[in-house]
């Protein structure tokens, strides 16, 4: 165990997979594919670069002397000469070629895209496993009818299910733009120290086509079908803010969702999971927290002023680039997806087994029926012959009596009984309650579920089926 201070989010929160995706050894082993996808490049354009060199560097891709490497740095000064340096002592025959023509932005933006498309794709897959979980569970609710709450006050009815839809329909909105994201993600690709290519047209003899195919060629090797036309010393730092932008959406859904389901447990209508030797309160014993949730809601706040970082940085970059975008992208953009991994894990983990009682929600549900359902009796009096005016005179006064009642007295609401007694509406108990069936009042909300999944949801869970999800709530 380190003395010293580890990130929670490290320690508390995100997946090893995200963890290591961030870490030295993939950015650096990326660094070299990156200057093995140059040399290959420059090679089958006819620079004099020999097989033995690429295979030398090939072989040395992952045995990185972090040592070694932070010694070079010391003495220059600069992490990617140190890294250059180290990389030649291990494939002595490619010293020449290794990072021939480039900048140092050349590995560094490109291995910062190729981290963030992978790390994307590890978000997409959790989100899209969540909207797996939310669509069974949609499902097996879309019936259930619940109250539903406009300014956290009591309105017309919805169904559990249908409530989950739109918890799932915010996702479905990040997924589409992750999709977007990916499908149009660029590469750097080479473009020299002010994005000019200066220097690789004095390498290709000021052959134009040649530089041009190079840059194509590089961006192949890397995965990308191209690089962005235009750069300065860095790719646009645009990117960031749009790729925060997304995982910032996805934290606004978390949140959305954290805090209904933290509403719905004080309720005690619906609770995340709670293992049995699972300690609420150090002092209250009876206690069943919503931690989760609230952790889930924490990540989710930070990760909502993270575009911030970005936005500021792609405004004031100085022309082709000033270096006081390096320190806060080392920030920022790591920690901010080992935020969201973190919230989705929790999103997933509550979404796995999360408790519904359908005896409570009845319970409140019938406590305002009667209120709700005043209208369909007016009108059901209505068509008795009754004077619609009158009629909703005496109900209304009724309803504020019953209502008083259930404030100030604490009884139970009696509206029902009050009604069935009035002989002005004429109306037995028996007839009021079958008025009260609460199918009438959910509207379409079980179809509404059955049609937003086959068309929203299931497209989604087709197109990224396979993907693998590895997920560790560590707290």
């Amino acid at each position: 165990m380190t003395t010293g201070y580890v990130s929670p989010l490290v320690e508390r929160f995100a997946t090893q997979g995200m963890i290591e995706l961030w870490g030295s050894q993939k950015k650096f082993s990326t660094w070299r594919r990156c200057w093995i996808a140059l040399a290959e490049a420059e090679k089958e354009l006819g620079l004099e670069i020999t097989d033995l060199q690429i295979d030398e560097m090939r072989a040395h891709i992952e045995d990185i002397d972090f040592d070694k490497a932070k010694l070079f740095e010391a003495q220059t000064r600069h992490d990617v000469m140190a890294h250059i340096h180290t990389y030649a002592e291990v494939a002595p025959n490619a010293k020449s070629i290794i990072h021939l023509g480039a900048t140092s932005c050349f590995v560094g933006d490109n291995t910062d895209i190729i981290i963030m498309r992978e790390a994307l794709q590890i978000v997409l897959a959790k989100t899209v496993a969540v909207l797996d979980r939310l669509k069974a569970f949609a499902l097996e609710y879309k019936d259930l009818a619940t109250l539903g709450y406009t300014h956290y006050q009591p309105a017309q009815l919805v169904t559990v299910g249908k409530r989950a839809c739109l918890w799932a329909q915010d996702l479905v909105m990040d997924v589409h733009e992750m999709e977007h994201l990916l499908s149009n993600l660029r590469c750097r690709g080479v473009k020299g120290t002010t994005g000019t290519q200066a220097s690789f047209m004095e390498l290709f003899d000021g052959d134009s086509d040649k530089v041009r195919k190079l840059d194509d060629l590089v961006a192949k090797h890397l995965g990308f079908e191209a690089s962005y036309a235009v750069t300065g010393q860095t790719y646009p730092r645009k990117l960031d803010s749009q790729v925060l932008r997304v995982l910032a959406g996805i934290g606004e859904s978390i949140h959305k969702f954290g805090s209904d389901m933290r509403l719905l447990q004080n309720l005690k209508e619906i609770e995340e999971p709670f293992e049995t030797t699972q300690v609420g309160s150090s002092a209250m014993a009876y206690k069943r927290n919503p931690m989760r949730c609230e952790r889930a809601c924490a990540l989710a706040r930070f990760l909502l002023v993270q575009p911030l970082h970005a936005e500021i940085t792609s405004a004031t970059q100085w022309f082709e680039r000033t270096l006081d975008d390096s320190a806060i992208r080392r920030l920022s953009l790591p920690e901010s997806f080992l935020a969201v991994d973190g919230a989705l894990n929790l999103y997933l983990n509550v979404m796995e087994n999360p408790k519904v009682y359908p005896k409570v929600i009845d319970k409140h549900l019938q406590a305002e029926l009667p209120f709700m359902a005043t209208e369909n009796i007016i009108m059901a009096g209505v068509k008795r012959g009754g004077d619609r005016q009158e009629l909703h005179e005496i109900i209304r006064a009724h309803s504020q009596e019953a209502g008083r009642m259930v404030k100030e007295e604490g009884m139970e609401n009696d509206l029902l009984e009050r009604m069935a007694n009035d002989p002005a509406i004429g109306m037995t108990m028996d007839e009021i309650v079958k008025i009260l069936d609460v199918t009438k009042f959910v509207g379409r909300a079980p179809q509404q579920v059955e049609e937003f999944i086959a068309e929203e949801i299931d497209p989604i869970l087709k197109r990224n089926a396979g993907l693998e999800v590895h997920s560790d709530v560590r707290v």
